[in-house]
C-alpha cells in the first residue's frame, strides 16, 4: 500500500509540474492586478476577454488579445501544454464555458450563468466520483461499528511497549480490518483525488476571462476574499463563513466526532488541514469558493444518506 501511494505522489507531481498558470508581470517586475477587483492577472489565458479595462491592461503589458480566440470559440486540444494543462485544466474550462453558454440560451445573465456551471459540474463530477466518495463514507461507519473491537485491543496492550508486541497489536488490527472489509487508508486515497481537482479548478478559472470578469449573484467572481473582506464587501464574510462553517467544518465533522483510535490519529492532521484552508480561502478567487462549497455540501449530503442508510437495517 505504501509503494502504491508513492508511486500516485510521483505521477500527481508530474502532472503538476507540466504545465501551469503564470501571472502576468508587468515592467516593474510586480504582479498586474485589476484594481476593480483585485485580481492578479493571468498571462497564458485560454481566451480572450472582453473588459475594456482587462483588455487594455494585458494590452500594456504585452499580451496580443487578438491572437486568442474568443471564449465561444476555444478549442482545448488545440495546442499542446504539458500532460497537466492538456489532459485536465484546459477541458475543464471548456467544459465551464460551454456549460455557461448553454445554460446562457435559456435566458440567464452571463455572471448567473458562468457561476451556475461551476456548481453544476462540481455536481456531475461528484456524481461520478460517487462510488468512491460513498464506499469512502461506509468505510467510516464500519470503523465505527468496530469500535469495541479496536477499543478491547487497545486495552490489551496498553502496557505491552516492546516490538514484538507491538507487532503482535498490529497483525490482530489488521486482521479486524479485513474481517470486516476496512481499508484504513481509503480517505487518503480518496483526498489524492480531491486536491488535484481542487487546484484544476483554480486554474481553469484563473484562465478564463469570461468566469472571473463576470458576477454571480452580485458576487465579483475574480475578487479574491481577502481583497473583497478589504473593501468592505458584507457579502465576501457570508461566503467566507460558507466556506469555512457551513461547509469545511461540516464535512469533517463526521471523523471529528469519531471516537475510534485511526480517528484521533487523523484529529491532527485535519485540524491542520482546516488551519489551512482558512489561511488558503483569503487568497482564493470567489468562483473556487463556489466550487469548494459544492463540492463539500454534496460531502455532507452524501454522508447523511449512509447515515440514513445504515439506520434503515
Amino acid at each position: 500500500m505504501k509503494k502504491s501511494i508513492k508511486i500516485l505522489l510521483i505521477v500527481l507531481s508530474v502532472f503538476l509540474l507540466t504545465g501551469c498558470t503564470k501571472q502576468l508581470v508587468g515592467e516593474d517586475k510586480k504582479v498586474v492586478k485589476y484594481e476593480e477587483t483585485g485580481k492578479a492577472l493571468t498571462e497564458n489565458i485560454v481566451c480572450r476577454p472582453t473588459n475594456k479595462d482587462v483588455i487594455k491592461l494585458y494590452e500594456d503589458n504585452g499580451v496580443n488579445i487578438d491572437e486568442l480566440p474568443k471564449c465561444t470559440e476555444f478549442k482545448p486540444f488545440s495546442e499542446y501544454e504539458g500532460l497537466w494543462t492538456t489532459i485536465f485544466v484546459k477541458p475543464l474550462a471548456w467544459i465551464l464555458i460551454n456549460t455557461g453558454v448553454v445554460l446562457g440560451k435559456i435566458g440567464l445573465s452571463k455572471g448567473l450563468a458562468n457561476g451556475l456551471a461551476i456548481i453544476l459540474s462540481c455536481i456531475v463530477i461528484r456524481l461520478v466520483m460517487y462510488p468512491l466518495t460513498r464506499k469512502t463514507a461506509m468505510q467510516s461507519e464500519k470503523m465505527n461499528a468496530v469500535k469495541p473491537e479496536i477499543d478491547k485491543l487497545e486495552k490489551k496492550y496498553k502496557d505491552k511497549t516492546d516490538e514484538n508486541d507491538q507487532k503482535m497489536k498490529a497483525q490482530e488490527m489488521m486482521a479486524i480490518y479485513q474481517k470486516n472489509k476496512i481499508n484504513p487508508l481509503s480517505s487518503c486515497l480518496l483526498s489524492f483525488v480531491q486536491i488535484p481537482l481542487l487546484f484544476a479548478y483554480l486554474e481553469a478559472i484563473n484562465r478564463t476571462p469570461v468566469i472571473f470578469e463576470n458576477k454571480f449573484l452580485g458576487l465579483d467572481m475574480g475578487t479574491t476574499i481577502s481583497h473583497g473582506i478589504m473593501s468592505g464587501r458584507w457579502y465576501i464574510y457570508v461566503l467566507f463563513l460558507l466556506i469555512i462553517l457551513g461547509t469545511t467544518y461540516l464535512s469533517f465533522k463526521k471523523t471529528l466526532k469519531d471516537q475510534t483510535a485511526m480517528a484521533a490519529q487523523m484529529k491532527g492532521t485535519i485540524y491542520f488541514m482546516l488551519a489551512m484552508i482558512v489561511f488558503a480561502s483569503f487568497s482564493l478567487p470567489v468562483a473556487l469558493g463556489l466550487y469548494w462549497i459544492s463540492s463539500s455540501a454534496f460531502t455532507i449530503f452524501q454522508n447523511k444518506m449512509v447515515e440514513r442508510k445504515k439506520a434503515k437495517k
